[in-house]
């Protein structure tokens, strides 16, 4: 579905000449193709609910990666015509500098524009952009249009994630997409390797693209420790569950223990207890949960 880990920050980048040269038409169109192909399972009114305040419509993640070249891209080379000057304000996320911009736990309260202008608006954009390209960029506005495509990934991650949460609060569990169940395996069981001490380097090096937070390169002490050698699996938290583990604060941190409280929790998100055995809402709806899976 994309790069790992899920970056949700808008940030600057550093750029190199030769990658520049990879933001070209067909990397732009790939790119706004994506998007599309993921909001496509998903009806008008699923576009434009909001489940939770951390998450957002579908609806808004297509108008504002859109609102993100119209911006910085096409505002800045002049010429442009917004497609309609109120976008500005509906479809900002928190670019300060930019102006106010309308409060996050409230998009999904933008019923208008719908999802075909919002359609219209990216057809508006996205020829504008290729009309650009056709002229020629300078490297400020390669650079942009480079962290254009990895800001629209961003969103593609997030537009996927946030579906799933929406869709998961449905009481019949509607699936996104058809697919079959993934074939299951035996367990194994869980060994631990051993770290040792030492001075590593972490963080962002090279000429490639990078968001800013993934740098600079710099050298951390690592004391010893042990980490498992495989994830934690279905298995693991059933057997958490069963001894209690949602019961016994020493086993949380206090913010943790505070949310078990506060929201009531039991079992994982989108695990459902029915007729006493469980199951999980998965992006092809509600199916058995798999005992070796993470």
């Amino acid at each position: 579905m994309g790069k790992a880990p899920l970056m949700t920050m808008d940030t600057t980048t550093r750029t190199s000449i030769p990658e520049l040269r990879l933001g070209d038409h067909a990397a732009f169109a790939e790119s706004r193709a994506l998007t599309e192909t993921l909001a496509a399972p998903l009806a008008a009114e699923d576009q434009t609910a909001q489940s939770m305040p951390d998450a957002s419509p579908t609806k808004w993640h297509r108008a504002h990666t859109t609102w993100f070249y119209e911006e910085f891209l096409l505002g800045p080379a002049g010429g442009y015509q917004a497609f309609d000057d109120g976008f500005r304000y509906l479809f900002n996320s928190y670019y300060e500098t930019v102006g106010p911009r309308h409060p996050r736990a409230q998009r999904g309260l933008v019923t208008r524009p719908g999802t075909s202008e919002i359609t219209r608006y990216r057809e508006h954009v996205e020829d504008a952009v290729s009309r650009l390209l056709c002229s020629g960029l300078d490297e400020a506005g390669a650079a942009v249009l480079l962290l254009g495509r990895h800001h629209e990934q961003q969103h593609q991650e997030l537009l996927v994630m946030d579906a799933k949460h929406l869709l998961g609060l449905h009481p019949f569990g509607p699936a996104y997409i058809d697919r079959a169940t993934d074939p299951g395996r035996t367990p194994v069981a869980q060994t631990w390797r051993a770290v040792e001490v030492g001075i590593v380097g972490i963080g962002h090096e090279g000429d490639e693209f990078a968001f800013d937070n993934e740098g600079p390169r710099h050298d951390v002490l690592v004391r010893p420790f042990e980490i498992a050698e495989r994830a934690v699996t279905n298995e693991d938290w059933l057997a958490f569950m069963a001894d209690r583990g949602y019961a016994r604060p020493e086993l949380w941190l206090s913010d943790g223990w505070a949310a078990v409280q506060s929201q009531g929790w039991r079992a994982p998100l989108h695990w459902r207890d029915e007729v006493g055995s469980w199951r999980v809402f998965t992006m092809s709806g509600v199916r058995p949960i798999q005992l070796d899976e993470p």
